[in-house]
């Protein structure tokens, strides 16, 4: 009888990954698809803009702002590739323009806190938070992220990327290295996106993240967060904002999270989100997973706790939150 039972245990766990890999193949080949018809474009237009001598003009200007925080003019374009598509793009404009060392570290954290605001926002809004409290959070978030890891991290002269201000290469030189760049990095993010696809709905049929969620509700205490919160917690930082949007909506819709709680989670989650994925694909480059997590989650803390003080202060004010 035992026997019995554990065979059909075991059946019962491989129908569930067998369910988790049918559905998550065609989403993970849908959104693969998007992904590279905007990474690939973009990744062309940074290499266009670097043959032309546009990029070069541009960091001329902007260099003196970014190297404060120990980053090369050329770093705002990688930024606002960032905030304006996602974090996809932002890697292949990194690596279009072969940043290395501890630039690419600050610059992948700032791009991790600011990133994907056309959709991301959307859901930080329809949860019930406001859209420019939460675009200004992540910029200004970003930028002192930024500032400090500037100051923590072993010093170096800002890198110059003298490919994009001196290059010779002819255009069909360029072409040919952007187009092998290109192609692994296509290659990259088909098979991680798969596995994390697979993963994540293999997380949700096994219940994992229900238990994983039950097992953090003490930390939201520290993280100064309700108990209300912690599933949807779980949800944006294995998920993300974008993919776990569904998810964290229905939370608020269905009352079971306020959407007075539900914007204290998106202070936290508009600057520490998707601790999963998108490091990961930072990691692939050669970021330290360390640096890419903890500054975020200390920044989350921080802001949910210096929110939670400007409620009580309205509060004592006489004022209404």
């Amino acid at each position: 009888m035992q026997v019995n039972k554990s065979y059909q245990t075991r059946q019962s766990g491989k129908d569930k990954i067998k369910e988790a890999v049918r559905i998550a193949l065609p989403k993970a080949y849908s959104t693969t698809k998007w992904l590279l018809s905007i990474m690939i474009p973009v990744s062309f237009g940074v290499m266009i803009l670097n043959y032309t001598g546009v990029l070069a003009l541009i960091s001329f200007y902007l260099a003196p702002a970014f190297e404060l925080i120990g980053l090369p003019g050329e770093s705002a374009f990688v930024l606002l590739t960032s905030i304006f598509t996602n974090i996809y793009t932002a890697i292949a404009v990194i690596t279009s323009l072969e940043m290395q060392g501890r630039v690419v570290t600050i610059l992948a954290v700032m791009c991790l806190v600011a990133h994907g605001f056309v959709i991301e926002t959307a859901v930080l809004k329809k949860t019930g938070s406001s859209m420019l409290r939460m675009i200004l959070l992540r910029v200004l978030g970003s930028f002192a992220i930024g500032a400090v890891l500037n100051w923590l991290l072993p010093s170096e002269s800002v890198q110059q990327i003298s490919s994009i201000a001196t290059s010779k290469e002819s255009f069909s030189i360029m072409f040919l290295d952007w187009a092998q760049s290109s192609l692994l990095l296509s290659i990259k993010v088909i098979v991680l996106i798969t596995l994390l696809m697979i993963f994540q709905k293999i997380l949700e049929l096994f219940g994992i993240i229900k238990w994983i969620s039950k097992f953090l509700k003490p930390l939201q205490v520290v993280m100064g967060l309700p108990e209300s919160t912690s599933f949807s917690w779980i949800v944006a930082n294995t998920l993300g904002l974008a993919y776990g949007a569904a998810i964290i909506m229905e939370q608020v819709e269905e009352g079971k999270m306020s959407k007075e709680d539900a914007d204290l989670l998106n202070h936290h989650i508009a600057v520490s989100h998707s601790q999963l994925e998108d490091p990961l694909l930072f990691a692939a480059i050669g970021v330290p997973l360390v640096w890419m997590i903890i500054p975020r989650l200390i920044l989350g803390i921080v802001v949910v706790w210096i929110c939670r003080l400007e409620r009580y202060l309205k509060l004592v004010f006489g004022k209404k939150c």
